[in-house]
């Protein structure tokens, strides 16, 4: 056991040397620094928003436990929130993420509304997923078209890798849309895109009946859903993280696992913080005109 101090808060680290991912080595506590280094952009993001953990009790290749409620066994400082008759975890500091990590949480979620103000998210996201590891590139072929088209619309999105073998886009919105407004625009988008890529393009949500095209799902941005927390790591073999990127990197060709716990300060200390327009630097974008457009057509 290992004892660290975040926040003023002691925190005794249970098992530090357990091995969480093999290939790379990553011990637990391996894990908990790369949480102390991208804990301010974490929070940044999921501050105030009701937390989902996954924990992996049997490691990464077993199966997940789903936790939303603070544990019995939490102390008091936990950030939470009494939440529809629970107690609800929030990740609104350092400490509460480094206590959920000791606890066992690899995974970090959160939806896309605020519980002080639920009902109106604070970005519209497009998740675009591939039909296997192989075909990321189709991926990024469909968020280059998908940036083009959102600029002719006005608006400023920021890409992301989500951590698994997706790419999610991220459009920052003022937050006075309902859920309800954010999928008439999702919606008719994907329609476009089913139209004028139908090869290439699915909007079939069930996994087996997509084939070899990209499912374009506008259907994550709805209330309860969540999203990973960017630079939470994800319970892959190769340790990889949601990673924002730039669209000009995206232009070049990554790859999902090119973003690890490994490198991922390096790339904040050489590159800043890419998700800052959605968070501490937020784009407060209107949906008007588009709206106006989509009810008259």
């Amino acid at each position: 056991m290992e004892e660290i101090i975040v926040e003023g808060k002691k925190i005794e680290i249970t098992h530090p040397d357990k091995v969480i991912w093999e290939e790379q080595r990553i011990t637990k506590l391996d894990y908990i620094h790369y949480l102390l280094n991208v804990s301010h952009y974490m929070v940044e993001h999921a501050k105030d928003r009701l937390l989902m953990v996954w924990l992996y009790p049997h490691g990464i290749a077993g199966k997940k436990i789903e936790k939303r409620s603070v544990p019995q066994s939490a102390p008091d400082w936990v950030s939470h929130i009494f939440y529809k008759n629970k107690e609800r975890m929030l990740l609104n500091d350092t400490a509460t993420l480094v206590w959920a990590a000791n606890y066992g949480a690899i995974e970090f979620h959160v939806p896309f509304d605020r519980h002080d103000k639920p009902d109106f998210p604070l970005e519209m996201v497009f998740d675009l997923d591939p039909p296997d590891d192989k075909s990321f590139n189709l991926a990024i072929e469909v968020a280059l078209k998908l940036k083009e088209l959102l600029q002719s619309l006005g608006l400023q999105s920021v890409p992301r890798t989500s951590g698994s073998s997706g790419l999610q886009v991220f459009v920052p919105i003022e937050p006075l849309y309902t859920f309800e407004q954010t999928r008439k625009i999702t919606s008719f988008i994907a329609i476009y895109f089913k139209e004028k890529m139908p090869k290439q393009v699915t909007m079939e949500r069930v996994v087996s009946k997509r084939g070899d095209k990209l499912y374009f799902d506008y259907l994550q941005l709805w209330k309860g859903r969540t999203m990973p927390v960017v630079y939470t790591p994800r319970a892959k073999q190769s340790a990889t993280v949601a990673a924002p990127l730039s669209w000009s990197e995206l232009e070049k060709g990554i790859q999902p696992a090119d973003f690890s716990i490994l490198n991922i300060k390096k790339r904040i200390d050489e590159k800043g913080d890419l998700f800052k327009p959605i968070t501490t630097e937020k784009l407060n974008q209107s949906l008007n005109d588009i709206l106006d457009f989509i009810e008259k057509n």
